[in-house]
């Protein structure tokens, strides 16, 4: 069978470009494509392709965050592979924190760019592990009150985390701090949003590593 490929990018001839290069391989069939990212989040669900080759700036968002959502809302998920012009140590974080297989430059070869489509295709990764335990390394250094993600956290949505940490549900949360369950979910979803996270799992790690390395930091 054949792996269905959706294309996002700003650039109307880098899509033509990568289109032409992919379609030039029996296996490879180019299903969509997207220029904004409000374009993409409403193609994709539909067209449930196989890989989703997102470029990082759009000029209406980012592709990682189109990455976070379609991750997280289409069934199957697309193996994601993000393209950039610029290498960014930021960039590649959220890349990786929203769930990409992959993270390569434009200025790739054509040769590498088709390989790269069949590897996350079939399962794997192109993420270097290297990158990956950086990425690991600063959830572990959560405790550090310089962390801006958790500083952009509003007290009620630190105090949420908190509770998510604990295992409680957002019904559960709602009752603990006399809110309604759906002003709840307002919060989960922002405070995600603002941890990088597409997951309410990955919030609760991140607050345990916060509590175990706070409680390592008191002196004794």
């Amino acid at each position: 069978m054949s792996i269905s490929v959706f294309l996002l990018d700003d650039h109307e001839i880098v899509r033509r470009g990568i289109a032409q290069l992919l379609e030039t391989e029996d296996d490879i069939e180019v299903v969509g494509e997207a220029g904004t990212a409000a374009q993409a989040l409403a193609r994709i669900p539909a067209l449930r392709p196989d890989v989703a080759i997102l470029d990082v700036r759009l000029p209406d968002g980012e592709g990682v965050s189109v990455c976070r959502e379609v991750r997280s809302s289409v069934h199957p998920p697309p193996a994601c592979l993000m393209l950039t012009s610029y290498s960014d140590d930021e960039a590649l974080f959220g890349a990786i924190m929203a769930g990409a297989a992959g993270y390569l430059l434009k200025q790739v070869a054509g040769v590498d760019l088709i390989g790269a489509v069949r590897t996350i295709a079939a399962g794997g990764s192109l993420l270097d592990p290297k990158a990956t335990a950086l990425v690991l390394e600063r959830l572990r250094r959560g405790d550090d009150p310089t962390d801006p993600r958790y500083e952009s956290l509003s007290p009620q949505e630190q105090r949420i985390l908190n509770l998510i940490a604990d295992g409680l549900t957002n019904r559960q949360i709602g009752a603990e701090m006399y809110l309604a369950e759906k002003t709840v979910k307002n919060y989960v979803s922002s405070l995600l949003h603002k941890l990088g996270f597409a997951r309410r799992t990955e919030a609760a790690v991140y607050a345990t590593e916060r509590r175990r390395n706070a409680g390592r930091a008191k002196p004794t």
